[in-house]
């Protein structure tokens, strides 16, 4: 399987921590652990809250090689026209 065939396509960042922890074979008690969160957070991350710190997200996400930042939007689709 490939990186980018590693977690659904289209799925949120919920679906992508929970699909590279498993894929580690990691417990979320083990994932808060070494990214040095709590496992109260590593548990509202996978389960989707919509409002979280974007540094510790990043704390997670930096063991999957992986990091939080903009992301261009095609505001085309939304022109009159």
């Amino acid at each position: 399987m490939t990186d980018n065939e590693s977690y659904p396509k289209g799925d949120s960042l919920a679906m992508f921590v929970k699909a590279k922890r498993r894929e580690q074979g990691w417990t979320q008690v083990q994932l808060a652990d070494y990214a040095g969160v709590g496992l109260r957070f590593v548990r509202e991350l996978e389960q989707g809250k919509p409002s979280l710190r974007l540094d510790k997200v990043n704390q997670v996400l930096d063991l999957f090689s992986s990091r939080m930042g903009p992301v261009p939007i095609d505001r085309s689709i939304y022109a009159d026209g």
